[in-house]
């Protein structure tokens, strides 16, 4: 090991001490995170070692490479903070050589919770499907250079992205990472049922494309040694050699660019232009006036703040994915559209936490409870923009996969009804239980404010369910009496106009005890 590659090696243990040491219960998460990984790593190891001699065992060990260098692809990108060492930007300052450095990053990179979990479960691919003395020699090799190529490959994206990721939009990008987490756990559902239903013989077609596709190809190889297909084997190494070669390439020309070109705090700053127009082009279509402002600033702070980008994008995905997967499956209800309106109606509550300590400008210009009423209303119209279309595309989709058109007005009144009463609860529930929203960190709910948060929402959300009590028993009276099909279509309507003249009663509600709670919402939301 050079004095480059040791030095970094040991700064990258000192790192981990020095973090150990900051506080117990960091101690405390490590291990636990550090035991957690091994057991799991350990039962992917057994799981796989118990595949020996399946017909399908490569195909398997090939997909879970494949998903492991995803894994270590994508991860720097959600979670930048995660390694200090995956900034190469420290270390522009200092007098070191790209490839030299590239080196010891490299060798830095293997140390860690991480790395060890993927050996683990590197181990269990190449041993599932090794035999014989050359199967185990080439299983030895194949584990070490497709663990190189998922340590290389993560560093690589994180040197190509460094810019991105310690700028604002990079803190969004990790913001969302709950995003990815709630579609691959559904997308991972949907594909196990799929696979118990189908048997694994259904990944052979996959596993003939991976077996070519570093660093799955060095599992391939694996395989082919066994198998006495020596040239195979040998291509297939060599595959994910030049994989792990090139992306050493790239790496270090990334860490290049980035210790010789300027970023912008080396350049000079653009003379000031004219300025623009606060009103885009979404903005000039808005009605005039306050309602206007206040949904422009809604929906600005829809896309540009990460918190709330974050709970919209989501809702919007699970929001889609739960009815339409059961939909797909032939296992859903034509009911389950309304998670729609339900997950995105939630976006209502806690309106106020959502600005954070700006609020105060808000209430600067409140004086009144018809103030207050108009700024509820502009709040829940920008919702509504985005909501109401939505909900309907994703009810239309659901009722097209299930074939079920004669139900379509009743699910859609239904839905609008839930709308209607999950916006009036919100704004009244944004005024009686507001809390704040840290700026910082994954948290959701500032510290001591966690029941708020449970008593709103929750509180908010049953409310809701009994304001939807006369359309649900509406429902379930066409759908049960004879004769009451020829009717449903009536729901729409109703739903329609009920889920408005709730949501009016609702925003005629709350804003008498917004203007009145101002200073008690205002403590509440500049709070952490």
């Amino acid at each position: 090991m050079t004095g480059l590659t040791s030095t970094v090696v040991r700064l990258k243990l000192s790192l981990l001490r020095g973090g150990l040491r900051q506080s117990a219960g960091r101690r405390a998460a490590f291990v636990a995170s550090a035991v957690v990984a091994l057991l799991f790593g350990a039962s992917q190891l057994l799981g796989l070692l118990l595949l020996r001699g399946h017909a399908h065992a490569d195909a398997v060990a090939l997909l879970a490479v494949a998903v492991l260098a995803l894994g270590w692809a994508v991860m720097p990108l959600f979670f930048p903070s995660g390694d200090e060492t995956l900034d190469p930007t420290r270390l522009v300052m200092l007098p070191l050589r790209p490839r030299p450095l590239v080196r010891a990053l490299l060798a830095a990179s293997l140390v860690g919770i991480g790395p060890l979990f993927t050996l683990l479960v590197l181990a269990g691919c190449t041993l599932s499907v090794a035999h014989g003395a050359a199967g185990y020699a080439v299983a030895v090799v194949a584990a070490l250079l497709s663990l190189l190529v998922c340590v290389a490959l993560a560093r690589a994206v994180a040197a190509a992205n460094v810019r991105l990721l310690t700028s604002r939009k990079g803190r969004d990008l990790a913001v969302l990472s709950g995003l990815v987490v709630a579609i691959g756990a559904q997308l991972v559902n949907f594909a196990a049922q799929h696979l118990g239903s189908a048997g694994l013989g259904r990944l052979e077609p996959v596993a003939d494309v991976l077996r070519w596709l570093p660093p799955s190809s060095a599992v391939g190889a694996v395989h082919a040694a066994s198998q006495g297909e020596y040239g195979r084997a040998t291509a297939q190494l060599l595959l994910s050699l030049s994989a792990l070669v090139l992306l050493i390439t790239l790496w270090a020309g990334s860490l290049t660019r980035l210790m010789t070109s300027p970023d912008g705090s080396t350049l000079q700053a653009a003379e000031p232009g004219p300025r623009r127009r606060s009103s885009t082009g979404l903005g000039r279509l808005l009605p005039q006036g306050r309602t206007g402002t206040v949904m422009e600033r809604s929906l600005r702070y829809i896309w540009r703040d990460p918190k709330t980008k974050a709970a919209w994008v989501t809702s919007l995905a699970v929001g889609l994915i739960v009815p339409v997967l059961n939909a797909v499956q032939g296992t859903g209800s034509i009911y389950f559209a309304c998670f729609a309106s339900g997950l995105l109606g939630i976006q209502m509550y806690n309106q106020f936490g959502q600005d954070t300590s700006a609020f105060w400008m808000v209430a600067m210009t409140v004086s009144s409870p018809r103030d207050a009423y108009t700024e509820l209303r502009g709040r829940a119209l920008a919702l509504l923009l985005i909501t109401l279309p939505y909900a309907t595309l994703v009810t239309v989709l659901t009722t097209a996969l299930l074939g079920a058109w004669a139900r379509l007005p009743q699910v859609l009144g239904l839905s609008l009804a839930l709308l209607g009463a999950m916006l009036a609860t919100g704004a009244w529930s944004s005024a009686r239980f507001p809390y704040s929203i840290p700026q910082e960190g994954h948290r959701n709910v500032a510290p001591g404010q966690v029941g708020l948060a449970w008593i709103g929402i929750f509180g908010g959300m049953f409310s809701a369910a009994l304001l939807c009590a006369p359309v649900i028993a509406l429902t379930i009276w066409l759908n049960t009496s004879a004769g009451g099909d020829a009717w449903t279509w009536v729901l729409l309507p109703v739903g329609a106009v009920y889920g408005a003249a709730v949501t009016l009663a609702g925003l005629r509600l709350a804003a008498p005890r917004t203007s009145a709670r101002l200073p008690e919402i205002l403590a509440a939301v500049s709070k952490g």
